[in-house]
């Protein structure tokens, strides 16, 4: 057998499973795209986020928990080992509110979350006077704001630069601009790339983002995931503004203030439009009027994965074992889990964590 593990997709899914499978001394081979390749990990928010995630499924609120707790740990090992340091930072995060409704119905439905966890899910409302008090750039127009402090956000770029370097560091082969057109199974698993190369594993792992939506298919998946089109702008480095992140911008740690996202169904549109950035750049002037004043140095799109209830799907295939979708819309937030949690599932260990409710039973037509 040529490798233990073959991962198709090289984005931060895929290098953070990579990363937890050569850690308990896998070999792992894998297989990323070109440049062109409509990229997840370049669209998003660098949040490291619990808030408001699993209002309608419990288990996924836990899961975002678990990841939050133990990625501070992780990013310094990634430093440790590449010397390339993850900045993160983790004091907390807000839900920025403008009127006074939907702050209390929010509160409501984090109250109701909050009992469903057993009292684990540690957020406070804060008025505008206590909020100015904290941030004293926010704008007359919010009128409160939910802090969670579990939240926090890092660098996304550093992240998974440092991924691949301790990927390749531990032994790991990355095979770069490899589009795979099949996986058969005539004994162990053979993954076939349009430049004709092969490699055969004793199990693969399709982390492809929205390329699984083609090949899922052929593994016998649903992979019932689809593109939202994330518009992003970030702004001339500033000096401290912004203290903890929230939903419309955050401080980065080389000190731009990035802006966004847009939720759009667009399909493979990853184009920036005007009425999308006016939108992004007007809503976060409203929480930071301070922005009006500030140069915008870029704007990028980029296609994220969503699948049709947002959750994020684990699946052994039925028809190929020891073949397993991973996909999710908070590729950061769950980097952490991915990396230390994930492979004990991958593994079928006494620890594997229970992610029966992540399947793609979920999705059966009644």
């Amino acid at each position: 057998m040529e490798t233990e593990f073959a991962i198709i997709g090289g984005g931060v899914v895929g290098l953070s499973v990579a990363w937890g499978l050569l850690k308990r001394g896998r070999t792992v081979a894998v297989l990323d795209g070109d440049d062109g390749s409509f990229r997840a990990s370049r669209g998003n928010f660098g949040l490291v986020w619990v808030q408001s995630k699993g209002m309608n499924q419990p288990r996924y609120a836990q899961w975002s928990q678990q990841s939050a707790a133990i990625w501070a740990e992780f990013a310094a090992e990634l430093g440790e080992n590449t010397g390339q340091t993850v900045p993160l930072q983790q004091n907390g995060g807000y839900d920025l509110h403008f009127s006074e409704e939907t702050l209390q119905a929010t509160v409501e439905k984090y109250e109701r979350l909050k009992a469903q966890l057993g009292g684990d899910y540690p957020f406070e409302v804060l008025g505008h006077n206590a909020l100015r008090k904290e941030e004293p750039h926010i704008g007359p127009k919010v009128v409160g704001a939910i802090l969670h402090h579990q939240d926090g956000h890092a660098n996304p770029l550093k992240l998974l630069l440092a991924l691949a370097a301790d990927v390749r560091r531990m032994g790991g082969r990355v095979l770069t601009g490899k589009t795979v057109t099949d996986v058969d199974r005539p004994d162990g698993f053979r993954i076939s790339c349009a430049d004709g190369t092969t490699i055969e594993a004793g199990k693969v792992i399709l982390s492809a983002g929205l390329g699984a939506a083609q090949l899922g298919p052929k593994m016998g998946f649903k992979a019932p995931i689809r593109p939202q089109r994330g518009q992003v702008l970030i702004t001339e480095k500033l000096p401290k503004l912004i203290n903890r992140p929230s939903l419309i911008a955050r401080q980065v740690d080389e000190g731009g203030i990035q802006i966004g996202a847009t939720n759009e169904e667009v399909g493979l549109d990853d184009r920036v439009t005007q009425p999308g950035l006016s939108r992004l750049a007007s809503e976060a002037i409203a929480a930071y009027p301070a922005l009006a004043k500030a140069q915008l140095v870029r704007s990028w799109g980029a296609l994220r994965v969503l699948s049709p209830d947002g959750l994020p799907i684990y699946q052994q295939s039925p028809d190929m074992p020891g073949a397993f979708l991973v996909t999710c819309h908070s590729g950061i937030t769950l980097a952490a889990a991915h990396a230390r949690l994930l492979p004990d599932w991958l593994e079928g260990t006494d620890a594997a964590p229970d992610l029966e409710v992540f399947g793609e039973s979920r999705f059966a037509v009644s």
